[in-house]
């Protein structure tokens, strides 16, 4: 440690040369160079798998990199320097996706406010009670983010984008002198979103040095003022941001690597009759109530988009479709070919899901081929060795994927992308009779999404029924054929998609 003059040394100022890092031997970062200095907000793009979160989590100090000899890193606080993340890491805020799939994992259900509490004590779960000077400076921090009617909910019934924002409330509440967003804005609907980019836009003026991690041009908040990209572990472009190639970057939709099919001529015999059928459903979660008396009849080859705001009910649809929760007294649920007697898992053997809470239930340690195999069983992992029948049912889905070259590799040293990839392979291993999406495209890039449509489209023309939820218009898949909008757990709409509904190309949410 020594002591230094800094620009501002309220705030961490972070200098990383010539940093590298290696996963399972092979490179994630090469000779990353970056200067973050307070004042300055970055937006940090690149693909899927160039190595963004790894390298906020590098800055964090969750991640230590690889020695070479050549690199450095100094932390400069209050007139002082370190040479790691170590002696700041309680002044430095990281929101992620990892970290909120961390409280459905663990089964963290506590009310909003305590969530928000251990901010305050920079704690993971609540291990102090909250004083009156606490909840007043945990209700400010709602009220800037104007969230504070969730302060009195379980974390677990809120929705994903509503998840995101009171983890960002949390790291406010922190009074972080560092803010590291792995994907702040994914999954928020239009207004949760505004919210977000409203409370970014404050910083404006503020020495707060934050990174935002993006995969859309939309998602660049107008107070950013500098840009980093990252192509395969290696910075392609530092500086302003007025001069970056974001568009480039971020709107791409052409990559030779990420296969995009067509949908073939022959197809598979179709089922008759419904596979799935609400009627007046209701659902509660922890006394919450998430579905309200919702009818909807799920047929093969259909593709239903369900959308609506955050906290809509639009997961919970999708959970209770699945067999996840149960229907209330007064309502009923029909599955084909699930009679009494039958078990619930011989329906979901039929069933192909792809859903954020997936990304943290697989342990890390698996291969990605592992968990391709385990969608064979519905299950997390394997409980028994793999079959050959399983081995080569999960290397054509893998190849259907373009996903071959990552069949090795373990969960740890894939991207969020990447993983997001290695679950629709997994969903689609069984050919299932009915694919249920929930944010399914989100977190990706923009070739990757336009390959997973392209997927979609060639499944439900194969006969697969489809029912997805999206926040973003240009994700609806072409084939569209049926849209429910949800508002407060009730069906505004439910019936064929709409003329208005339908995606002009081009189209921007």
């Amino acid at each position: 440690m020594q002591r230094t003059k800094s620009a501002d040394a309220r705030y961490v100022e972070v200098r990383l040369a010539n940093v590298h890092l290696e996963r399972e031997e092979r490179t994630i970062l090469e000779d990353v160079n970056w200067t973050i200095r307070p004042g300055e907000h970055w937006v940090l793009a690149g693909g899927n798998g160039a190595g963004k979160s790894q390298l906020l989590k590098l800055i964090a100090g969750a991640v230590w990199p690889t020695p070479t000899g050549r690199e450095s890193r100094q932390y400069r606080w209050r007139r002082e320097v370190w040479p790691s993340p170590f002696e700041v890491q309680d002044e430095i805020a990281y929101v992620g996706p990892e970290r909120q799939d961390k409280y459905a994992r663990y089964e963290w259900n506590y009310p909003v406010e305590e969530v928000v509490g251990t901010g305050l004590y920079r704690t993971d779960i609540p291990l102090n009670p909250l004083t009156a000077s606490d909840r007043r400076k945990i209700a400010t921090v709602l009220g800037r983010l104007a969230v504070g009617h969730l302060a009195a909910r379980r974390f677990l019934t809120l929705s994903y984008g509503e998840r995101r924002l009171a983890l960002l409330a949390r790291a406010l509440a922190s009074r972080p002198k560092l803010l590291l967003l792995d994907e702040l804005l994914n999954g928020l609907d239009e207004i949760n979103h505004a919210r977000a980019v409203r409370w970014l836009e404050r910083t404006r003026n503020s020495r707060l040095p934050w990174i935002l991690a993006a995969h859309r041009v939309e998602d660049v908040p107008p107070s950013a003022t500098h840009a980093l990209v990252l192509e395969k572990g290696r910075v392609v472009y530092s500086g302003k941001l007025r001069r970056a190639p974001l568009e480039r970057w971020l709107n791409a939709e052409h990559d030779e690597t990420v296969p995009v099919v067509t949908a073939q001529g022959k197809r598979r015999p179709r089922a008759r009759g419904f596979l799935v059928r609400l009627k007046n459903a209701s659902v509660y979660l922890d006394e919450h109530l998430a579905l309200q008396k919702v009818s909807l009849e799920v047929r093969p080859g259909e593709c239903w988009v369900v959308h609506g705001r955050n906290g809509s009910g639009k997961t919970t649809l999708l959970r209770t479709l699945y067999g996840d929760h149960g229907v209330a007294v007064g309502g009923r649920i029909e599955r084909a070919g699930i009679e009494p007697g039958v078990p619930l898992e011989v329906f979901k053997r039929r069933v192909g899901l792809v859903a954020p809470h997936l990304q943290s239930d697989h342990p890390q340690h698996l291969t990605v081929a592992e968990v391709v195999q385990s969608g064979r069983h519905s299950s997390i992992g394997l409980n028994d060795a793999p079959s050959a029948a399983d081995r080569a049912a999960a290397q054509r889905s893998l190849a259907f994927f373009g996903l071959d070259e990552l069949a090795p590799r373990t969960l740890r040293e894939l991207s969020y992308g990447q993983l997001r990839r290695v679950l629709f392979a997994r969903a689609w291993v069984r050919h299932p009779d009915l694919l249920l999406l929930d944010e399914a495209f989100a977190g990706v890039d923009g070739p990757t999404r336009r390959s997973l449509k392209s997927h979609v489209e060639a499944m439900v023309a194969d006969g697969t029924a489809v029912v997805m939820t999206t926040h973003h218009r240009p994700e609806w898949p072409d084939c569209v054929t049926h849209e429910l909008e949800l508002a407060d757990g009730q069906a505004r709409y439910c019936g064929p998609v709409r003329p208005s509904g339908r995606r002009k190309r081009g189209a921007m949410k």
